[in-house]
């Protein structure tokens, strides 16, 4: 299925796509989502856009906004803090909202309670902060953790606890199982212990063991499983897999609405959380006159401060029925064969003296792996080309892809080669650094090149979009860093905002 990389033109895409399908035949059974794109996702194909940055956001079809906007204009919905006839239809449709949550993850209502929050960072703040660390427990990230996970530890450490972090290995990035095991067994009797890890690396697209989740739990820890990377394209069954707490932002399952994810918590786990606080709309009663007089409700109730975002709420059940009337196994199988497609070619793309013009960063097949792929582009000196200059280009081309370091700076620490000591010294300057201050003087001081780009496919990608992108790559073949032109970001209007006078 290989052409060689002379080939990407215009002209070759129909042959490489007939190619492609002859070696990833399961192709064909995702034909559907490319109705789909046409019909519901067709803004793509009218602004020419090549969105591959699904592991930030996902796109919403245009029938969630038409659904969505058809139920607000019917309808007369009151704050569901209250009995009148407008509050109790909006308190339904809350209710049936966090039914079918439950539902398309396959909990049991008997074991798992659904707790709306802004996004899955909400949902990490709000066991952070009420989980009972002392100086008897322990916290145990990972390396490979988002930041929302990592700020964990300012809790934990707060209280006394002691927190380690599981390192991952090159190449591939996963876990170091043996370190994880012998961790997971240092735990002291009857103390409370938080083990946190992804489901999927939202850096290199690596997915975890869920068998760890059992595992961690028969050693006496509580699991929380960062899903926000995962779910969008994988199957977490929830009657099969029981961690104790799972963020989520449904943004990235579905696109519309943001400003909504859920914790999705068991209650056997909920009810060791020890709120620090109490807020309009998780207390039956409070006394102004005592102080510490107040009775928490149960379950979610006791976890949703204020009001919670009742408006948005029922879109959240209509792009989850979306999702389910697609099938996320036909979503899975896209997203595997554009991804062995493009790890395929891009590890095979060089320069004409022979050095390669891609390092990937972590497997470079699709064993136990996503959609998600991060790397950096060299030159044929073995010189890193600039991420911005990257960016810029890309955005020129009408590529939507990601730089930085993806709020993962374990990952990125260990793919850049920086060590503890040097990191030491960031944190010892006289003011605080931009990460762009902080790329400059990785550079200057230890010829360390932090220049990290990720690309990930998603519902409706398509081979198109991958092949584009591909001849996007191969443009940087033979050019020497320092002759790559530099041009400025330009942000597209659509013409639908206007400038103020």
């Amino acid at each position: 299925m290989e052409i060689s990389i002379s080939d990407y033109s215009e002209n070759n895409l129909d042959q490489a796509l007939a190619a492609f399908k002859k070696y990833y035949p399961s192709f064909e059974s995702t034909h559907r989502l490319d109705n789909l794109r046409a019909s519901e996702y067709a803004r793509l194909e009218k602004h020419n856009q090549i969105y591959l940055d699904y592991t930030g956001g996902g796109l919403y079809a245009a029938s969630q906004l038409h659904q969505h906007m058809a139920l607000l204009e019917e309808g007369i919905f009151g704050n569901p803090h209250s009995k009148n006839p407008t509050s109790l239809v909006m308190t339904h449709l809350v209710e049936q909202a966090r039914s079918y949550v439950l539902e398309f993850f396959n909990a049991s209502p008997d074991e798992y309670v659904v707790i709306f929050t802004p996004n899955a960072s909400g949902a990490l703040k709000l066991v952070g902060e009420a989980y009972p660390f002392n100086a008897h427990s322990r916290y145990l990230p990972a390396f490979d953790n988002h930041n929302s996970v990592n700020g964990i530890r300012e809790f934990a450490r707060s209280k006394g606890a002691t927190v380690t972090y599981i390192p991952t290995v090159m190449p591939e990035l996963r876990m170091d199982s043996a370190a994880l095991e012998a961790e997971l067994n240092q735990v002291e009797p009857g103390s409370d212990n938080l083990f946190a890890y992804p489901a999927q690396s939202n850096f290199t697209g690596v997915q975890h063991s869920l068998e760890w989740i059992a595992m961690a739990q028969a050693r006496g820890w509580d699991v929380l499983l960062d899903s926000a990377a995962f779910a969008p394209t994988n199957r977490l069954d929830l009657s099969i897999w029981k961690p104790d707490f799972v963020p989520l932002s449904f943004y990235k399952i579905f696109g519309y609405p943001t400003g909504v994810g859920c914790l999705l918590a068991r209650k056997v786990a909920l009810q060791k959380l020890q709120r620090p606080w109490f807020a309009g709309g998780t207390i039956s009663i409070t006394s102004v006159q005592g102080e510490g007089w107040h009775y928490l409700l149960e379950n979610e109730a006791g976890f949703e401060d204020g009001t919670v975002n009742y408006l948005n709420l029922p879109a959240i059940e209509i792009g989850l029925r979306h999702i389910a009337s697609i099938g996320i196994d036909i979503i899975h199988e896209r997203v595997a064969c554009l991804t062995g497609w493009l790890l395929n070619q891009m590890i095979n793309l060089r320069h004409s003296n022979g050095h390669p013009l891609v390092q990937i960063f972590g497997p470079t097949n699709l064993k136990e792996r996503g959609g998600t792929i991060s790397f950096s582009v060299d030159d044929p000196e073995g010189a890193r080309i600039d991420y911005r200059r990257i960016e810029a280009l890309a955005n020129q081309a009408n590529i939507s892809l990601r730089t930085g370091c993806f709020c993962n700076p374990g990952t990125g620490e260990i793919v850049h080669h920086l060590e503890k000591e040097e990191m030491a010294q960031v944190f010892n300057q006289p003011a605080a650094l931009s990460f762009d201050d902080f790329f400059d003087w990785a550079q200057s001081e230890h010829n360390r090149n932090p220049s990290t780009i990720r690309i990930s496919v998603g519902i409706v990608s398509n081979f198109a979009d991958v092949y584009r992108f591909m001849q996007f790559l191969h443009s940087f073949k033979d050019k020497l860093d320092a002759d790559i032109q530099v041009v400025e970001i330009d942000y597209p209007k659509y013409g639908l905002l206007r400038d103020s006078a």
